[in-house]
């Protein structure tokens, strides 16, 4: 994010099922907490590895009433084969019980609507909203722990109109595909 520019309003996730929740979640309903967002898809290396575990760790280390957690499972690809009862049982294998979105699909094109609507370049993607409910910091790619667990911590912490940029230290993979950091939309 430019320093100079102010936080938007994050905009709302178009979903078609949740899992891991009784209701549907409304990222309006959860102003004055931290909001954590993976978008992922079960089938990119990046997300298995790395992106989905540090999600469960988030969700397990901050109090639920200050950080919420949701994946969003964001498929651009391999279609037939990422569907929502494979997503379902991916979930249960892998033990994760955050709340968990999937994403709309786009009328035309392989790309969702969630994913297009907030120019995400592929998976794992990262995405924070503050308190206040408005986009803070989006990244492709992986953060380390320590990152991630730095700028939600300044979320937490700040508590009035003036916002710092949240830092794009690090590089994103700029490579084609799959990899074992990511897969490009």
């Amino acid at each position: 994010m430019n320093p100079s520019s102010q936080p938007r309003r994050a905009q709302p996730l178009e979903v078609t099922e949740w899992l891991n929740t009784d209701h549907p979640i409304e990222l309006d309903s959860l102003v004055g907490k931290v909001v954590v967002i993976y978008a992922f898809q079960m089938l990119c290396p990046g997300c298995v590895m790395h992106g989905l575990p540090q999600a469960a760790k988030v969700s397990r280390l901050y109090p639920k009433d200050e950080v919420q957690v949701i994946g969003l499972h964001s498929v651009f690809e391999h279609h037939d084969v990422m569907t929502v009862p494979a997503l379902k049982t991916f979930v249960s294998e892998y033990g994760y019980n955050f709340p968990i979105a999937v994403d709309k699909p786009a009328d035309v094109g392989p790309t969702p609507i969630t994913m297009s609507n907030y120019a995400m370049r592929g998976t794992p993607t990262v995405i924070l909203i503050d308190k206040a409910g408005s986009l803070r910091f989006q990244r492709f790619g992986q953060l380390t722990d320590m990152q991630i667990g730095s700028y939600i911590g300044r979320l937490l912490t700040e508590s009035g109109p003036d916002h710092q940029d949240l830092s794009t230290t690090g590089s994103e993979s700029d490579t084609d595909g799959c990899t074992s950091e990511g897969c490009k939309a």
